[in-house]
């Protein structure tokens, strides 16, 4: 017996010592014979291990290195704002702001003599129902929580305050009665189960929109009682001929359907100013019939319009939807300075035609999958790029035709009410909603491996992402923000967030001066 103990014990220790020398053999011989890398023909084993930490750098820094403030495109502060607020309808903090007061940076003016709720110009009704969590105890291995109905104020503008789109210009205006609705996402940059899981919480939030972004309507995006607004790119998705010509015939269609209130043509878009990407590996049959494309090619959309070439062309052809469609019609662009911005705005005061809406979005927007040189270099960013915008409108007297739609990391209460302050009268929101829904900022949209099955058309990595626990995420999250921009607008002594302007927005540099944000002296 003891013989063969002894033995076990020899198999073992023979195992843990010549497994691993045997594993280590193979790494040294096969990295130091390769030729591809460097660092590997020298130093076989420390080689992987340094390109193993490379790989993992990204989790690292997010969960262990960066502090609360530093991680991009969030930080972990705006990440936990919108995981709280979607599964527990909080916004509440403990002990105080990590924000650094030393930087530079905006704030919103405080009035000694805010408003009170009840002077707030509101509409609560009708109530939503909802599925709200609470945590009954929580310890550093374990939690328990549990989730029950819940009714949640939904926070509309009045009727009065509502912001209407196409009100002079076409036949069946768009009212809206919330300020912020979901940025263009399309199908195929995102699965079916997070698109319907958007369509569906939106709806139930009501008095918002969603855009379909580049890739065109599909009957995901249709599943929920949510007001669309359809995107129309250079690609033309959705309303193009065989030949890629756009159809008239088609766009007629599309106006048609009774959810669709309203279009936006897409000029561009703040983290890639060129057409749409999307990897051949995510085009499936469905996507493909859906955008009028071949399945499993790699979409490439042109990076401008061919139809027109010039503003006026732009606005000729925007009119022209407008009559056709009997709905309102906007531009999407991203400002790179402020003559072509004149040039736009003046070509709508000699024209005499003014977009129904025109979306801003900021040079530090997302996307699903972009250039390096794109995204880092090219736009400006959205609060940059607001003023400008809006100061034009006014400089050349159409400000009051026109509503100004920003876009561009606007994914808490008070981002949004900044870029109310600067110039914006209605809030896209694009990758907020993503975390709604799931998204851990992977960062891999673009390669159809989402981990979390948000940003991938394939069907096993979607069955993590559930319908039905993320549509009440999703509008959770909307009516948290709603309501936080409300408590903005109470603190600046405003009635309702339709109010803000300059006045209540302030700029304070890095000596500690603070500067009201002014008009461009050029305009003003």
């Amino acid at each position: 017996m003891a013989t063969g103990l002894l033995i076990t014990l020899i198999v073992i220790i023979g195992i843990l010592i010549v497994v691993p020398l045997l594993i280590f053999l193979r790494i040294y011989v096969s990295d130091q014979k390769q030729k591809e890398h460097s660092i590997l023909r020298n130093y076989p084993v420390l080689g992987k291990v340094r390109y193993i930490a490379e790989k993992a750098g990204p989790e690292f820094r997010q969960y262990l290195f960066n502090n609360n403030n530093e991680g991009k495109p969030f930080n972990r502060r705006e990440f936990e704002y919108v995981y709280k607020s979607a599964k527990y309808n909080s916004r509440m903090i403990g002990y105080g702001s990590e924000r650094d007061f030393a930087e530079e940076g905006l704030y919103i003016v405080n009035k000694m003599f805010p408003s009170q709720r009840e002077e707030m110009k509101i509409d609560q009704q009708p109530k939503i129902k909802t599925r709200l969590y609470s945590i009954d105890n929580e310890k550093l291995l374990s939690r328990k929580e549990h989730h029950e109905e819940g009714i949640l104020n939904p926070f509309y503008l009045t009727d009065d305050e509502a912001i209407i789109l196409g009100k002079d210009t076409v036949k069946k205006p768009f009212k809206l009665k919330g300020i912020i609705g979901q940025s263009a996402m399309s199908f195929g940059s995102l699965g079916d189960h997070a698109i319907t899981a958007l369509s569906k919480g939106l709806g139930m939030a009501g008095g918002t929109w969603m855009n379909t972004g580049e890739g065109s309507i599909s009957p995901y995006h249709q599943k929920g009682d949510v007001d669309i607004m359809m995107q129309i790119s250079p690609g033309l998705f959705g309303v193009r001929t065989k030949d890629g010509e756009f159809s008239w015939e088609a766009f007629k269609n599309r106006s048609e359907i009774e959810q669709v209130k309203a279009f936006e043509l897409k000029l561009a878009q703040g983290a890639k100013t060129r057409g749409g990407h999307v990897e051949g590996s995510k085009v499936t049959e469905e996507i493909a019939e859906i955008r009028k494309v071949e399945p499993g090619v790699t979409i490439n959309s042109p990076n401008r319009f061919r139809e027109f070439d010039d503003a006026k062309g732009l606005l000729e052809f925007l009119d022209k939807m407008r009559d056709i469609g009997g709905k309102p019609v906007g531009t999407k662009i991203v400002v790179g300075d402020e003559q072509q911005v004149e040039s736009y705005v003046q070509a709508m005061k000699e024209t005499g035609i003014v977009p129904d809406f025109i979306t801003v979005d900021g040079g530090n927007g997302g996307t699903g999958a972009s250039y390096y040189e794109l995204a880092e270099s090219v736009g400006l960013p959205t609060f940059a790029a607001l003023p400008l915008v809006d100061d034009m409108l006014k400089k050349y007297g159409l400000r009051d035709q026109t509503a100004i739609i920003a876009s561009g990391k606007l994914i808490t209460p008070d981002k949004i009410a900044m870029a109310l302050a600067l110039g914006a009268d209605l809030i896209n929101i694009a990758r907020g909603f993503m975390l709604s829904v799931g998204c851990i900022m992977a960062q891999v949209c673009h390669t159809n491996n989402c981990p979390v099955g948000v940003a991938t058309t394939d069907p096993n990595l979607q069955n993590a992402l559930s319908i039905e626990e993320k549509k009440y995420r999703v509008c959770n999250y909307l009516i948290a923000l709603r309501e936080g921009v409300f408590d903005m607008a109470a603190v600046a002594g405003l009635d309702s967030p339709t109010k803000f302007n300059r006045e209540h927005i302030i700029y304070k540099d890095r000596f500690n001066r603070a500067n009201k944000v002014m008009s461009y002296s050029h305009t003003s």
